[in-house]
């Protein structure tokens, strides 16, 4: 029998904390992107995945983990609730992560993971589960060494460091953790009665990336002094959000849970849906800071890295999104290419503009996308999930 729980209380929290993780990235980075150094400019779109990844990622392990037990249980309780706090130790150390507190950043982080696969081994008794949980520990023991290092120096050296540990824990992942000696039986979270919950987990994911852009556009607009041109850029970025928003659930977010439920691969098609709404929330953060940019300075000359903020967001998560239509349809959408070609283009014209006609470009072209979605469902019933090998 299929499992339908959805997502309890206690998940739901622990998704509130990540809107302030999120948030506190697109505050931590908006600001170097306004910086007079060119350097400066380049490094910001970088601390973006150096600490948005990393956040991403405790919340991907922490979804597996509820799906996986009861999070009834009250050890598993006490464990999301510890994750909630580490992360926002690691959210409140946001604004100094790479020159003072970089250890509230990165040892919260290396407890977590280290952690809880071992508290996890006393919970069960099947053996694919515990060496998957120690295999898991020992790479990220290793992954911890660059993560603490960093934490003894500062500005690039820390950079460097961090984007070598996260680089390890996801590439460690990708391939199962592989320890020699050890067994490397696949015990995956995408098992057939678990599909459905984390399927969810990651729409609901979406929804709080997207509300977190929002969160930030309000702010940023309540803090700038109110003109038509802020005004209008507070429109177009709330636009843009639901373009986003609408491009994603119409129609492969809507039937997501029924897509993985029925593939012929289910454990390749979970990962595949992880990979892409893990794209997806990084260009929606990406977003949310270009619009940082585009209420500070709407008629300002555009700099080159704000640019790929503004429409290189757009285009990370029409990435995601093809590779979540491969999961969903097994199909490649045109339109999604030309769509991202068309960002990607528009970029040479748009630099001799100001930004605030850059995320007007960057709306219509989003808008253009929707209603070719709109135009290819017109009166023809909703479509119905059709994933790889389909389960008869």
């Amino acid at each position: 029998m299929r499992d339908g729980r959805r997502a309890n209380f206690l998940e739901l929290f622990f998704d509130l904390v990540l809107v302030f993780a999120l948030a506190g990235v697109v505050s931590r980075v908006a600001p170097d992107l306004s910086a007079d150094s060119v350097a400066k400019r380049w490094a910001g779109l970088l601390y973006i995945l150096v600490l948005v990844l990393p956040i991403m990622w405790l919340w991907t392990t922490t979804a597996h983990i509820t799906s996986r037990f009861d999070p009834r249980r009250p050890v598993v309780q006490a464990m999301v609730l510890l994750t909630a706090l580490g992360v926002v130790f690691m959210a409140s150390a946001l604004p100094y992560a790479f020159f003072e507190r970089g250890y509230a950043f990165a040892v919260p982080y290396v407890v977590l993971q280290v952690g809880r696969p071992l508290v996890l081994n006393t919970l069960v008794r099947d053996r694919a589960q515990r060496s998957l949980n120690t295999r898991s520990a020992l790479w990220f023991t290793v992954s911890a060494v660059p993560w603490l290092a960093g934490v003894l120096v500062g500005d690039w050296n820390r950079v460097g460091l961090w984007a070598l540990a996260i680089t390890i824990d996801l590439l460690a992942a990708r391939s199962a953790w592989p320890v020699p000696g050890m067994s490397r039986t696949l015990d995956s979270a995408w098992e057939p009665t678990k599909t459905h919950h984390l399927a969810d987990r990651y729409e609901q994911l979406l929804l709080i990336a997207l509300g977190e852009s929002v969160l930030s556009l309000g702010i940023s607009y309540t803090d700038t002094p109110v003109s038509l041109a802020t005004t209008l850029a507070l429109v177009v970025g709330f636009a843009t959000t639901v373009l986003l928003w609408r491009i994603y659930y119409y129609r492969a977010g809507q039937v997501l849970p029924e897509a993985v439920d029925s593939a012929g691969d289910q454990v390749r098609a979970g990962r595949n849906t992880g990979r892409a709404h893990m794209l997806m929330v990084l260009g929606i953060v990406l977003v949310a800071v270009g619009y940082e940019i585009v209420l500070a300075h709407p008629g300002g000359h555009v700099r080159p890295a704000w640019l790929v903020a503004i429409l290189g967001g757009p285009i990370i998560f029409v990435v995601g999104r093809i590779v979540l239509e491969r999961v969903v349809f097994n199909r490649l959408a045109r339109r999604r290419l030309v769509g991202i070609a068309t960002l990607a283009a528009a970029a040479l014209p748009l630099i001799f503009t100001t930004p605030l006609i850059v995320a007007i470009g960057a709306l219509a072209i989003l808008l253009g996308m929707a209603l070719a979605d709109a135009r290819q469902a017109w009166g023809r019933p909703p479509e119905d999930a059709a994933p790889a090998g389909v389960h008869s």
